[in-house]
């Protein structure tokens, strides 16, 4: 026989009380109700552990108090930062995420936007995937209001993005190290398809032009924002015999793969060549040398996404909003 769920009209009962008493004491909404009279109703609630239906809950107040958070590559440590920002702001105001990991596959991407959407959630917060082109049907077929974070795209139902200037933090990187002396620097980029590549890219040749170095195409690689490509990528510059005293690097997996593929070579960093990477994930303090990089905030990425969906979702009128937040030189021992 399947259990009955205990309901506000056992705990009314119990109480001596209205159903609508009890309703009220339970959402918080009690303020001209008697301080013996709520005790003695959550005292019920709780010695007959009463749950909440969020799914009645939600056909009333048309809302599930729930978001859905997709991130392309989880394993990449820059994400998890960005999920634990995001469950922080959402847990302080009494939200649930579900977390979603793509694994940089479009497909999954739409099925875990579509599978969002049956699900109801308030709203989406989305990186999307690296290799999407220019056709976004998944975002574009949504319902449900959605927040980019770190990449960027237009769509009717993004009500807003939270992202960071890659172009003048790339060029920010490069100058670095022109100023450090180094003139043949090398790119290993993620997918150019992702406006987040195509500014740090950007960036690289503007710091070479700002500084009258001619920018040379084969000293530039583009692959994925994986450790995996800077390492078959710094094999690819060292074997077609490229002359670079430099690596700026789309992102820190790459930086680490790069340096990899160096120390095998028997080339030492920052000796032979300087490495610099982008991001600033918690093990770029812990690899040997440590990376110099640019830091993004990625906790502070996912805190804000969520910030503004629920300020647009308590109908605070923010209409369409980009929020840019700053980067930061990490200067280490890499270069």
């Amino acid at each position: 026989m399947k259990k009955r769920h205990t309901t506000i009209k056992d705990i009314a009962k119990a109480a001596g009380v209205s159903t609508a008493t009890v309703s009220m004491i339970l959402n918080k909404k009690d303020k001209n109700i008697s301080q013996p009279t709520r005790e003695r109703v959550l005292r019920i609630a709780k010695d007959i552990n009463y749950i909440p239906n969020s799914m009645a809950r939600s056909l009333v107040t048309s809302q599930t108090k729930t978001l859905g958070l997709i991130l392309p590559d989880i394993v990449n440590p820059f994400f998890p930062e960005i999920a634990r920002g995001a469950e922080d702001r959402a847990r302080e105001a009494g939200y649930s995420i579900i977390i979603c990991n793509t694994d940089d596959n479009v497909d999954q991407e739409n099925k875990y936007i579509q599978m969002l959407t049956e699900k109801m959630v308030d709203g989406i917060i989305l990186t999307h995937s690296a290799n999407r082109n220019d056709e976004m049907s998944g975002l574009e077929n949504s319902r449900i209001p959605i927040i980019l974070i770190d990449r960027d795209y237009d769509s009717p139902n993004v009500l807003g993005k939270v992202l960071v200037d890659n172009s003048r933090a790339s060029r920010d990187g490069v100058n670095y190290l022109i100023g450090k002396g180094y003139r043949r620097i090398a790119y290993i980029a993620g997918p150019l398809n992702t406006g987040t590549a195509r500014d740090r890219l950007e960036g690289y040749r503007m710091a070479l032009a700002e500084k009258g170095i001619d920018y040379d195409e084969r000293l530039v690689r583009v692959g994925e924002y994986r450790s995996k490509w800077g390492y078959e990528a710094a094999a690819s510059l060292l074997d077609d015999g490229m002359d670079f005293e430099a690596i700026f690097c789309g992102n820190d997996a790459i930086a680490i793969g790069a340096m990899k593929r160096l120390r095998e070579r028997g080339i030492a960093v920052p000796d032979d060549i300087a490495i610099m990477g982008f991001d600033d994930i918690y093990i770029a303090s812990m690899v040997d040398p440590e990376l110099t990089t640019i830091k993004q905030p990625n906790y502070s990425m996912g805190y804000e996404a969520v910030n503004m969906m629920i300020d647009s979702i308590q109908g605070n009128k923010i209409g369409k909003r980009n929020l840019i937040l700053d980067t930061e030189l990490v200067v280490r021992k890499s270069s």
